[in-house]
């Protein structure tokens, strides 16, 4: 039986020499350009956000804690702020638990 293929052009490749290395820094750079825009970036965003929310409370406004409490600012001191949540009760948080100010009047509209 003859083949009438010539069995050299099914020999395996010759092996691969070094893989250039302006490609693996291109890939770890764009590895991290994905990372710094997907993770880092917004991240930050958030943060800066909540540093403004924080640095800007105010006597009088309504509040929601990280914990779902809701309260009304009675006096801010340092890093602490006291929340009046009924009409007896007033607890002290960090200031940096406050998550969200409401719009003057939900809690009575609650």
């Amino acid at each position: 039986m003859s083949f009438p293929v010539d069995l050299v052009t099914f020999a395996a490749p010759a092996p691969a020499g070094e893989p250039n290395p302006m490609i693996t820094l291109l890939m770890f750079a764009g590895l991290f350009l994905f990372m710094y825009f997907l993770i880092i970036r917004p991240q930050r965003k958030r943060q800066k956000e909540h540093q403004n929310l924080v640095s800007s409370l105010a006597k009088g406004d309504e509040v929601v804690t990280t914990s779902g409490m809701l309260g009304k600012i009675t006096k801010i001191e340092g890093d602490y702020v006291e929340l009046e949540v009924s009409d007896t009760v007033k607890l002290k948080f960090q200031k940096v638990a406050v998550h969200a100010v409401l719009p003057k009047g939900t809690i009575k509209s609650i």
